[in-house]
């Protein structure tokens, strides 16, 4: 857990001048994988791991940054373009002030200092948390009261140009809007957010992080949205109101099937039976039917492992040993695949036993030691009171 206490008192002692203090939550998916860029639904919900950002106005156009968690730092102007290639991780700091300025704000040098207990490359959206924290400090100091869907906008397109990720929005959503104990039911082509209160009863949100992440994942992912938008151009030959594949129902993708080349049929399979298992999830959370729900995430695991074909031999083993536990409601992998996390659903009173299970399972098959989070639904991007 970030000591925000210690974190103005570095602040100072780096840049001799009192912070105001910015936070954003990382986030884990309990369904809806890939489907955010076919303009489908997700349903995620922030997770109270946050990344906090400190900050003070300069009287120039300069910035200077330093990540805690990294020990590294970077400067640059915000009147000059600037992509980094040795601190890359600033890129999500500069590429936010340079989309913010491209929408019209005026914005203040800033003294930043970010610290933050959302995992690195994990899969719980590391990058979205500073993204929308950094992006919250410098309208605030610009004196811009930013709309929320505004910025998750910006944020997302400072991925997508600076940091050469072509994401979809639900990670940058999710870390504006989110709300205390509840899931995130977000359309994905409007960015309409359905709060979905979380009836866990006496269960928890447990991520298990596989600790492996294969080099395939980048070039993989651009490939799957290819494959998306080729299905989506052979479909509308049949449906010309189609836009994406969230516009495909289940009766026309199974009349119509037959039209697609392999694999791509498999693809649009997984995103327009991964849509109605979104939206049946989210109202069987609002009944609070766990069983239900767990049922939900195991089709929607074993629809990403064969039709999408984004699984790994670890998640799939992670999910595997969580499937035989007793106390387990649900497991899937989340994420963009080829490694990362699996999100689980586990009865509280077995939650040690679950965990133990896990690690010596896991461990014993891989030689490879997982990191197992309990996690709790927490609130968006806000100011810290000091």
């Amino acid at each position: 857990m970030v000591d925000v206490r210690s974190l103005v008192e570095t602040f100072q002692q780096l840049y001799s001048s009192p912070p105001r203090v910015f936070s954003a939550p990382g986030r884990v998916n309990l369904i809806g994988e890939h489907t955010d860029y076919n303009d489908g639904f997700v349903l995620p919900m922030a997770i109270n791991r946050r990344t906090y950002v400190a900050a003070a106005a300069r009287n120039d156009r300069n910035v200077r940054v330093r990540s805690l968690n990294l020990q590294d730092q970077a400067t640059f102007s915000l009147d000059e373009d600037h992509q980094f290639e040795e601190a890359r991780w600033a890129n999500y700091v500069a590429g936010v002030g340079f989309v913010l300025q491209e929408q019209g704000l005026r914005l203040p040098g800033l003294d930043l200092a970010i610290d933050s207990d959302v995992p690195i490359g994990a899969g719980l959206s590391s990058s979205a948390a500073i993204e929308v924290s950094v992006g919250l400090a410098w309208s605030t100091f610009a004196e811009h009261e930013i709309d929320a869907r505004m910025l998750a906008r910006a944020a997302q397109r400072a991925e997508h140009v600076y940091a050469g990720t072509q994401c979809g929005i639900m990670d940058q959503v999710t870390a504006t809007l989110a709300r205390e104990d509840h899931a995130v039911l977000i359309d994905c082509r409007s960015l309409e957010a359905t709060m979905v209160p979380l009836k866990l009863g006496g269960a928890e949100v447990v991520v298990c992080n596989t600790n492996v992440k294969h080099e395939l994942a980048s070039s993989a992912y651009n490939q799957r949205r290819a494959q998306c938008e080729q299905g989506v151009a052979i479909l509308q030959q049949k449906l010309p109101d189609v836009r994406a594949l969230r516009d495909v129902s289940i009766a026309d993708f199974e009349e119509f099937e037959g039209e697609l080349p392999s694999p791509i049929d498999r693809r649009c399979r997984h995103v327009i039976t991964e849509n109605d298992r979104t939206l049946s999830a989210a109202e069987a959370l609002r009944l609070g039917d766990l069983g239900t729900v767990g049922e939900l995430m195991a089709l929607s695991h074993r629809s990403l492992r064969d039709d999408y074909e984004v699984s790994s031999r670890e998640l799939d083993m992670m999910v595997e040993i969580a499937e035989r536990d007793p106390a387990c409601i649900g497991a899937r992998m989340t994420g963009g695949g080829f490694g990362g996390c699996t999100v689980n659903l586990v009865r509280h009173e077995a939650l040690d036993d679950f965990r133990r299970t896990i690690e010596q399972t896991y461990f014993g098959a891989t030689g490879i030691k997982p990191d197992i989070y309990v996690v709790q639904a927490d609130g968006g991007m806000n100011e810290i009171e000091l």
